[in-house]
């Protein structure tokens, strides 16, 4: 008898125990992520895995280089507990946010420390030139610095996206339609890996829930981007919801007016054409007599200049977007119940101006009048969401793709 020869499940057997094995790996370094430094001894008690296992997938981390581990300062005699943490300045990530002014690049860490930044004038007439260039840009960030080999890259684009095709359907305010970057990426700089490609709104809320630092649980919120346009991205059980066409979450083109404003979607009174930046802009710019095309000329951070100085103008009409952000913000509250919303932009450089107005809104048009106090809160983050968001995207490649509930 051939001792030797496989049984027909024993393939089987051993995939699942290299899939249970990759599950546990990721669900030890999300621990070590969150709640560092921690020892072995707290891994195995949170997580409820064998003491063997957590030390055999600690050793892998170990030698991948994605951890560290010291010795913590212990009031007590003898020796010192030995803690992990995430290992710093040698697990770096590259990051592009694409949007219709600016693009940015950066050279993020693991952590979400942002280690080198540059801001490209955005060229949107030749997206493949343009993309290639970005690319290009990043990684000579990298090179000149002398920093280590990026583990991953993430992009986040002002548009519609197809993150599992890594395709931008649709950006109107880029002017892009259809344009497949994972491909122009790999085709040219093929030494770069393209990690993940997703909308900036909702890169911004991964951005949020990896980076980010709140009192309060964010399992469930939606990330509200207020820039040229208005953009959610909605954070289900801590996963970014899609749907089915990649359309969730563009609440900036719900219809708050009839017949209102023109939007760059081609619709008129949607969300985004009463609070965006540049609807606020320009209202404050014909509140100021400049007409005859002059209303462009002004950005929401003049309104916000204008309004520090003690201008009653800007004062009102950053109030106004309070006012209008407000509204959509009650709809979002309905549609989704979620534990917080959470505000991005330039708009909360002004947040002690238009919080009140928002919160008023929301409150007046809660659901049946009973307000259940929903957190609106400003970002937390330090950099660019978006651009943390794209870091964000590829850094989680590196967890794999677990939840841990307790």
């Amino acid at each position: 008898m051939n001792t030797s020869r496989k049984t027909k499940h024993e393939h089987v057997v051993s995939a699942n125990s290299r899939v249970v094995r990759n599950i546990n790996r990721g669900v030890i370094l999300s621990v070590i992520r969150e709640r560092q430094p921690i020892s072995r001894a707290a891994i195995a008690r949170v997580t409820r895995l064998n003491k063997s296992t957590v030390s055999s997938i600690v050793s892998g981390l170990l030698k991948e280089d994605l951890i560290a581990e010291n010795a913590e300062r212990s009031e007590t005699i003898g020796r010192h507990p030995l803690s992990l943490r995430l290992r710093k300045g040698r697990n770096l990530y590259g990051a592009i946010s694409f949007d219709s002014a600016a693009t940015r690049v950066a050279v993020v860490d693991i952590d979400g420390t942002v280690m080198q930044t540059d801001k490209i004038p955005t060229d949107s007439h030749s997206p493949e030139e343009f993309v290639s260039n970005c690319v290009k840009t990043l990684v000579s960030l990298r090179t000149r610095n002398r920093l280590p080999q990026f583990k991953g890259v993430g992009i986040s684009v002002a548009g519609v996206v197809d993150s599992p095709q890594a395709r931008v359907v649709f950006a109107p305010n880029l002017g892009w339609e259809n344009v497949a970057i994972g491909d122009v990426l790999r085709r040219c700089c093929p030494e770069v890996q393209v990690t993940a490609v997703e909308n900036d709104a909702k890169a911004a809320a991964l951005g949020e829930l990896w980076f980010g630092r709140h009192d309060i649980n964010l399992s469930n919120f939606v990330f509200l981007s207020v820039g040229r346009g208005i953009g959610t991205g909605i954070v289900i059980d801590r996963r970014i919801l899609n749907g089915d066409t990649h359309l969730a979450g563009e609440f900036g083109h719900m219809v708050l007016l009839e017949g209102g404003a023109p939007c760059a979607c081609g619709n008129r009174g949607c969300w985004e054409a009463y609070a965006s930046d540049i609807a606020t802009a320009r209202r404050y710019a014909l509140a100021r007599g400049l007409g005859g095309g002059k209303e462009d000329s002004l950005t929401i951070d003049d309104v916000i200049a204008a309004a520090r100085a003690g201008d009653p103008l800007a004062v009102e009409e950053l109030r106004i977007s309070g006012k209008f952000i407000g509204i959509g913000v009650a709809n979002v509250i309905k549609a989704v119940d979620p534990a917080a919303i959470i505000i991005g932009g330039h708009i909360t450089r002004a947040w002690d101006l238009v919080s009140s107005s928002i919160i008023q809104e929301v409150r007046s048009r809660s659901f049946f009048g009973k307000y259940h106090g929903t957190p609106i809160l400003p970002t937390s983050l330090t950099a660019r969401p978006s651009l943390l968001g794209a870091a964000a995207l590829a850094v989680r490649r590196s967890f794999g793709d677990v939840r841990l509930t307790l």
